[in-house]
Protein backbone atom coordinates (compact mmCIF):
# COMPACT_ATOMS: atom_id res chain seq x y z
CA UNK A 1 0.00 0.00 0.00
CA UNK A 2 1.56 3.59 -1.23
CA UNK A 3 0.86 6.52 1.23
CA UNK A 4 -0.13 9.75 -0.21
CA UNK A 5 2.02 12.84 1.00
CA UNK A 6 0.88 14.95 2.76
CA UNK A 7 1.00 18.21 0.80
CA UNK A 8 -1.55 16.40 -1.55
CA UNK A 9 -3.64 15.87 1.24
CA UNK A 10 -3.48 19.27 2.34
CA UNK A 11 -3.97 20.46 -0.69
CA UNK A 12 -7.49 18.60 -1.55
CA UNK A 13 -8.57 19.96 1.69
CA UNK A 14 -10.91 22.73 1.68
CA UNK A 15 -11.14 25.99 4.27
CA UNK A 16 -7.09 26.14 3.99
CA UNK A 17 -7.95 29.79 4.93
CA UNK A 18 -11.09 30.62 5.97
CA UNK A 19 -9.93 33.95 7.56
CA UNK A 20 -7.78 35.49 4.60
CA UNK A 21 -8.53 37.68 1.83
CA UNK A 22 -6.15 35.93 -0.39
CA UNK A 23 -6.56 33.37 -3.03
CA UNK A 24 -9.90 31.82 -4.83
CA UNK A 25 -12.26 28.90 -4.10
CA UNK A 26 -14.52 26.76 -5.99
CA UNK A 27 -18.48 26.87 -5.62
CA UNK A 28 -18.11 23.93 -3.26
CA UNK A 29 -16.64 25.28 -1.03
CA UNK A 30 -18.55 28.39 -1.07
CA UNK A 31 -22.07 26.49 -1.03
CA UNK A 32 -20.03 24.82 2.15
CA UNK A 33 -19.48 28.52 3.41
CA UNK A 34 -23.32 29.10 3.65
CA UNK A 35 -24.28 25.90 5.25
CA UNK A 36 -21.42 26.62 7.77
CA UNK A 37 -22.70 30.40 8.52
CA UNK A 38 -26.21 29.98 8.41
CA UNK A 39 -25.99 26.16 10.80
CA UNK A 40 -23.98 28.62 13.01
CA UNK A 41 -26.39 30.92 13.38
CA UNK A 42 -28.82 28.59 14.22
CA UNK A 43 -26.91 27.24 16.88
CA UNK A 44 -25.88 30.63 18.34
CA UNK A 45 -29.35 32.03 18.36
CA UNK A 46 -30.53 28.56 20.19
CA UNK A 47 -28.20 28.77 22.76
CA UNK A 48 -28.07 32.18 23.40
CA UNK A 49 -32.40 32.39 23.28
CA UNK A 50 -32.22 29.19 25.77
CA UNK A 51 -29.68 31.33 27.98
CA UNK A 52 -31.93 34.40 27.85
CA UNK A 53 -29.05 36.12 26.31
CA UNK A 54 -31.17 37.18 23.81
CA UNK A 55 -35.10 37.03 23.33
CA UNK A 56 -37.65 36.52 20.44
CA UNK A 57 -39.71 38.94 19.92
CA UNK A 58 -42.30 39.78 17.50
CA UNK A 59 -42.23 43.14 15.53
CA UNK A 60 -45.66 43.47 14.09
CA UNK A 61 -45.74 45.67 10.90
CA UNK A 62 -48.58 47.54 10.52
CA UNK A 63 -47.96 49.91 7.47
CA UNK A 64 -49.09 47.00 5.00
CA UNK A 65 -52.51 46.28 3.14
CA UNK A 66 -52.13 42.87 5.03
CA UNK A 67 -50.81 43.26 8.59
CA UNK A 68 -47.66 40.87 9.63
CA UNK A 69 -45.76 39.60 12.75
CA UNK A 70 -42.52 39.37 11.80
CA UNK A 71 -39.80 37.60 14.04
CA UNK A 72 -37.15 38.92 14.91
CA UNK A 73 -34.34 39.38 17.71
CA UNK A 74 -33.85 41.91 20.38
CA UNK A 75 -30.45 43.13 21.26
CA UNK A 76 -29.76 43.01 24.82
CA UNK A 77 -29.76 45.91 27.36
CA UNK A 78 -26.75 44.12 29.39
CA UNK A 79 -23.17 45.32 28.90
CA UNK A 80 -22.09 41.49 29.48
CA UNK A 81 -24.83 40.13 27.32
CA UNK A 82 -24.26 42.44 24.13
CA UNK A 83 -20.20 41.65 24.15
CA UNK A 84 -21.39 37.82 24.43
CA UNK A 85 -23.38 38.17 21.44
CA UNK A 86 -20.56 40.40 19.41
CA UNK A 87 -17.67 38.06 20.68
CA UNK A 88 -19.94 35.11 18.74
CA UNK A 89 -21.21 36.44 15.56
CA UNK A 90 -17.70 38.30 14.76
CA UNK A 91 -15.80 35.82 13.40
CA UNK A 92 -18.79 34.78 11.39
CA UNK A 93 -19.17 37.62 10.33
CA UNK A 94 -15.42 37.89 8.84
CA UNK A 95 -15.57 34.15 8.04
CA UNK A 96 -18.48 34.91 5.29
CA UNK A 97 -17.08 38.19 4.47
CA UNK A 98 -13.66 36.78 3.23
CA UNK A 99 -15.08 33.73 1.28
CA UNK A 100 -17.49 36.18 -0.16
CA UNK A 101 -14.46 38.00 -1.23
CA UNK A 102 -12.30 34.82 -2.24
CA UNK A 103 -15.43 33.44 -4.52
CA UNK A 104 -15.20 37.36 -5.96
CA UNK A 105 -11.56 36.19 -6.74
CA UNK A 106 -12.54 33.43 -8.53
CA UNK A 107 -14.72 34.69 -10.60
CA UNK A 108 -12.18 37.41 -11.75
CA UNK A 109 -12.91 40.41 -9.47
CA UNK A 110 -12.35 42.26 -6.80
CA UNK A 111 -13.86 41.54 -3.60
CA UNK A 112 -15.43 44.63 -3.51
CA UNK A 113 -18.35 43.20 -5.78
CA UNK A 114 -19.96 41.45 -2.83
CA UNK A 115 -21.45 44.36 -2.05
CA UNK A 116 -23.90 44.49 -5.56
CA UNK A 117 -27.00 43.31 -4.43
CA UNK A 118 -27.63 39.65 -5.87
CA UNK A 119 -23.86 38.99 -6.15
CA UNK A 120 -23.46 37.00 -3.54
CA UNK A 121 -26.63 34.97 -5.31
CA UNK A 122 -25.05 34.70 -8.31
CA UNK A 123 -21.70 33.60 -7.10
CA UNK A 124 -23.19 30.43 -6.22
CA UNK A 125 -24.26 29.29 -9.61
CA UNK A 126 -21.37 31.20 -12.27
CA UNK A 127 -18.19 29.22 -12.86
CA UNK A 128 -14.91 30.42 -12.17
CA UNK A 129 -12.58 31.76 -14.43
CA UNK A 130 -10.65 29.07 -16.24
CA UNK A 131 -6.70 29.48 -16.10
CA UNK A 132 -5.00 31.44 -13.62
CA UNK A 133 -5.67 34.63 -12.75
CA UNK A 134 -4.44 37.72 -10.95
CA UNK A 135 -5.74 35.98 -7.74
CA UNK A 136 -4.19 32.78 -7.60
CA UNK A 137 -4.30 29.60 -9.53
CA UNK A 138 -7.47 27.93 -10.73
CA UNK A 139 -9.04 25.93 -7.27
CA UNK A 140 -9.91 23.57 -9.82
CA UNK A 141 -6.48 22.79 -11.19
CA UNK A 142 -8.01 23.63 -14.85
CA UNK A 143 -6.01 25.63 -16.90
CA UNK A 144 -5.98 25.79 -20.85
CA UNK A 145 -2.26 26.99 -21.38
CA UNK A 146 -1.73 24.82 -24.60
CA UNK A 147 -4.73 27.32 -26.27
CA UNK A 148 -1.77 29.97 -25.86
CA UNK A 149 1.09 29.68 -27.63
CA UNK A 150 4.74 29.69 -26.16
CA UNK A 151 6.03 31.41 -29.21
CA UNK A 152 4.85 33.29 -32.22
CA UNK A 153 5.10 31.44 -36.02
Amino acid sequence: MELIPLNDIINLLMFKNPFSFHGRIRRLEYWFSWVIYYGYSAIVNFILVSLGIIEHMVVPIKHTIIPIDFPALRIPDNAIHASIVFITYVPLVVFIITQRAKRCHDRGNSGWFQIIPFYGLWMLFADGEIGDNQYGPNPKGKSYHFLKPDREF
